[in-house]
């Protein structure tokens, strides 16, 4: 979807934004989503009116009516996805068209207006224009860009808002597991799902989210990371982990992942992970993985390795799988040397170290 009129954005700069020592006192240690830059962008949307007001202004609070439709129906949606220093100091983003795309099929699920293409292309680059000087340049640093949608119409009635505001804020980020890209143990959930058969979990909206924090707070009780969901209906096939996509690797090279049926959120990394992988030849199949299946595997040597991925985390090794009353994998191996060579040839494009033969990167400093 394209935009059909020509809007220009409004920009305000912030009257007090940090010093340069703050900033580089942040960026020295930013964590994962703990701190902000000084700017934000926003766009309002009515059913008359469509898109209208582009502005990029100092980041703050938001104003919004105890009434207003997100705080009652979670009629929301948003985007994840990162800004890269590379070497000769330019920024540049990665596959931004798709997340876009992708936030045009959520807003669509969740009964939201979608935003065209090229307007949230010009958000991203508006946002990092202004607070460029905020992405890092540190190893396997980068900014976070976190571009969301919500309804905030003062109405009651149970329908589709007909206002909406679109936002961008920004990150400066490091790691997003605490001990950096070291293999995690992950847990499996038996008595939730993270999303039903005809339901939102195709869509990135925070719906999805918050019903995964209850089993992620089992995860972390029982010493692991992450929480493996399986799928609804027969409650054994490997679906997604609470933020990531899942990988298993066959000995002979073979990557696995479950199919997208529907429930699956369609990562921007999963797909990338895809085309690397069958760039250097190794066969991907998407199918069901029954839960079974992969303990056996492991257990047979037939798997030898699994990962997670994501735009955080971008990819994670998965050591063990833990669920009541067993452990499968080992919590104390390491990485996985196919996991890892994906992740070092992925981020290297990222990042500018390697070419960028599928013109995924766009230029945005």
């Amino acid at each position: 979807m394209t935009a059909n009129t020509s809007l220009v954005f409004k920009a305000t700069r912030s009257s007090h934004p940090r010093s340069v020592a703050e900033r580089e006192e942040i960026l020295a240690n930013p964590g994962f989503g703990k701190y902000f830059t000084d700017h934000m962008v926003s766009i309002d949307w009515t059913v008359e009116d469509g898109w209208y007001d582009p502005q990029v202004k100092p980041y703050g609070p938001l104003t919004l009516d105890p009434a207003a439709s997100v705080l009652h129906y979670a009629q929301e949606i948003f985007e994840g996805m990162k800004a890269y220093r590379h070497a000769d100091g330019s920024v540049w983003t990665f596959r931004p068209e798709v997340n876009a795309a992708r936030m045009q099929r959520s807003a669509y699920r969740l009964a939201l207006p979608e935003l065209p293409t090229d307007l949230f292309l010009e958000s991203i680059k508006q946002i990092v224009a202004m607070d460029h000087a905020w992405v890092p340049s540190a190893p396997d640093m980068s900014m976070y860009l976190r571009p969301f949608m919500i309804a905030n119409e003062n109405f009651l009635g149970v329908r589709a808002a007909q206002k909406a505001a679109y936002f961008v804020i920004a990150s400066p980020v490091g790691p997003y597991f605490a001990k950096g890209v070291a293999p995690v143990s992950i847990w499996l959930v038996e008595d939730y799902s993270r999303a039903a058969h005809g339901g939102t979990g195709a869509a990135k909206c925070g719906g999805n989210y918050s019903a995964s924090l209850l089993p992620q707070k089992e995860a972390y009780e029982n010493g692991c990371s992450q929480v493996l969901f399986l799928d609804s209906q027969e409650g054994k096939y490997l679906e997604e982990l609470g933020g990531m996509n899942v990988f298993l690797v066959k000995k002979d090279g073979t990557l696995v992942t479950p199919d997208l049926t529907g429930s699956i959120l369609e990562g921007v990394t999963r797909a990338s992970i895809i085309q690397l992988a069958k760039d250097r030849g190794h066969k991907v199949e998407e199918r069901k993985i029954s839960i079974d299946e992969w303990r056996q595997g492991m257990a047979s040597g037939d798997y030898v390795e699994a990962f997670a991925c994501g735009t955080a985390a971008v990819v994670a090794p998965i050591a063990a799988l833990k669920g009541r009353g067993f452990v499968a994998g080992d919590e104390s191996a390491p990485a996985g040397q196919l996991t890892m060579s994906l992740r070092q040839e992925l981020t290297d494009i990222q990042y500018g170290r390697q070419p960028d033969r599928h013109g995924w990167l766009k230029r945005l400093v």
